[in-house]
């Protein structure tokens, strides 16, 4: 059997797109695709970040980051936040 392609889906703006659903195990752990893990150069043992995404009160999205990259993601994210506030004014 042939495996869905992934569709690309503008979530966060910069391309992002739904990859695979995983699902969580009664102990909370889940496992991601290998073919993913391979895409973004993850090995066992290594960590990520994760950050969460909150609307109307409720966690909508699950961001995970490599801890290795958080720094400059987050420094990317304020610099784009900070630009479109100054585009508002």
């Amino acid at each position: 059997m042939r495996k869905p392609r992934a569709r690309r889906v503008d979530v966060c703006g910069t391309g992002c797109s739904v990859q695979a659903l995983v699902r969580i195990d009664d102990r909370g752990q889940m496992v991601l695709p290998k073919d993913v893990r391979d895409r973004a150069g993850l090995r066992g043992g290594d960590k990520l970040a994760l950050a969460t995404v909150e609307k109307d009160g409720r966690v909508c999205c699950l961001v995970l980051t490599r801890a290795d990259d958080l720094g400059a993601t987050v420094r990317t994210m304020l610099e784009s936040w900070t630009s479109e506030e100054g585009e508002e004014e």
